[in-house]
C-alpha cells in the first residue's frame, strides 16, 4: 500500500467517492491537493501513490502538476507561503509588473525567490480572474489559499507581514 493512501485513508476515500468507479482519473486533482498540503510541494512518491490510485501514468499526473499554478513539484521547494502575482496583460496594464518588482525589491528578493527566513516566495502567474482587480495575487501556505485584490505595495506588505 502506498504512503499517500497509508496517512490519509479516509481522505482518499472519501475522495475516491464522489467518482464512478470507472473514473479515479477524476480525482487526480484533489490528491494532488491532499499530497501537497502535507509538505507544500509534490514528492515523486506522491506522484507514484496518485498513479497507483488512479490508473493514470506518472507522466499524465506530473502533467497537471506542471500546468497548474496551484501545484508545485519537489525541484521547486518555495518558502511556507507562496505570494503570486498575475501579471498577464491586462493586470499589467494596471500596473502587476510595477507593483511585483516594488514588492519583490521592498522585501529584498527576485521573483521566484524565497526570503532567507524561508517564509515567502513570490511568483509571477497568470490569469487569476481578478483582472478588474489588479494588481490582484493568492497567498499559498499552510493548505489555505487567499486571494487578495485591488493590492498596493503597501497593502501586499501588511499581508506580508501577518503571514510571518
Amino acid at each position: 500500500m502506498n504512503h499517500l493512501f497509508t496517512q490519509h485513508a479516509q481522505e482518499v476515500e472519501d475522495i475516491l467517492r464522489r467518482y464512478p468507479a470507472d473514473q479515479k482519473r477524476s480525482a487526480v486533482m484533489p490528491l494532488l491537493y491532499l499530497a501537497q498540503a502535507e509538505t507544500g510541494y509534490i514528492t515523486k512518491e506522491a506522484l507514484e501513490d496518485i498513479a497507483d490510485i488512479t490508473g493514470a501514468s506518472v507522466t499524465e499526473i506530473a502533467s497537471v502538476v506542471g500546468f497548474y499554478t496551484l501545484f508545485h513539484d519537489a525541484e521547486e521547494k518555495g518558502g511556507r507561503f507562496r505570494i503570486q502575482v498575475c501579471t498577464d496583460l491586462p493586470c499589467a496594464l494596471r500596473g502587476a509588473d510595477a507593483f511585483l518588482e516594488q514588492l519583490c525589491k521592498n522585501i529584498g528578493i527576485k521573483v521566484g525567490e524565497t526570503t532567507s527566513d524561508g517564509m515567502i516566495t513570490i511568483e509571477a502567474v497568470t490569469c487569476l480572474a481578478g483582472c478588474n482587480h489588479a494588481p490582484v495575487f493568492q497567498v499559498q501556505g499552510d493548505g489555505e489559499l487567499t486571494y487578495h485584490e485591488d493590492q498596493t505595495v503597501e497593502s501586499a506588505e501588511k499581508t506580508i507581514d501577518e503571514l510571518r
